[in-house]
């Protein structure tokens, strides 16, 4: 794991927590150290601290999500308004802590990051997930539409999931909360129309007139399995 916070004696208190979980964490200060320490290192998970020098985390968390999908991030920010923690969802962070927090509580949230994030042993009883166009295979972590290669965030990929295990079931944005961050009083809501935007940018072929990834207004979202699934009027 890898820890990017400018406060060292805070810095020092979560890689006391991670080792003491049995993680072996590395430390820097600055985002420009966190993106090499990443590329050195490949480690499961960073948490990255929002205001640093040289280069701050909403930077290096575009970067780190440019070079990899399937690194877990989590932001630490003492910003708590819900622009801020939108905008942190948008550049790619899976899950957003709020400062002053507890200890306890941030590891509490790299589990369920981590559980969500580690990519399971195929196993033949594993069953490739099938909505239309769309493939989420949960044991190998990847998506295909039309045979054509999909990048998601962990986030995004477990949406993708548990909409794709029931196509033509209409999720409100509570129960994909439950699928993604879990309910929790820093996530809202909202973060899962970021997610949703995000996904639709990636294969509809029109992202303003969506195909598949449709919205069921005053519900929440919904994903077509029909291959002539028609646009929303």
């Amino acid at each position: 794991m890898l820890i990017a916070e400018d406060d060292a004696n805070q810095a020092e208190l979560v890689r006391r927590y991670l080792e003491h979980e049995g993680h072996t964490a590395s430390v820097v200060h600055d985002g420009r150290a966190a993106l090499a320490e990443f590329h050195r290192s490949g480690p499961d998970l960073v948490i990255l601290d929002v205001m640093m020098p040289v280069l701050d985390g909403r930077e290096a968390c575009r970067a780190l999500r440019a070079a990899s999908d399937d690194v877990a991030v989590l932001m630490l920010t003492a910003r708590s308004t819900e622009e801020d923690l939108l905008d942190g969802l948008d550049l790619g962070a899976d899950d957003y802590v709020t400062k002053p927090y507890s200890p306890r509580e941030l590891m509490a949230r790299v589990r369920t990051l981590l559980r969500r994030t580690r990519r399971p042993a195929a196993r033949a009883a594993d069953t490739v997930l099938r909505a239309g166009p769309l493939a989420v295979d949960p044991s190998r972590h990847t998506v295909h539409f039309d045979g054509v290669p999909v990048d998601c965030t962990p986030g995004e990929f477990q949406l993708l999931a548990a909409m794709a295990a029931r196509p033509g079931h209409v999720f409100t944005r509570a129960r994909l909360l439950e699928h993604i961050h879990g309910i929790d009083r820093f996530i809202t809501e909202r973060s899962i129309d970021v997610h949703v935007k995000n996904l639709r940018k990636k294969f509809e072929p029109d992202p303003r007139s969506p195909r598949w990834l449709v919205t069921v207004f005053g519900v929440g979202y919904k994903l077509n399995g029909d291959a002539r699934a028609e646009r929303p009027a």
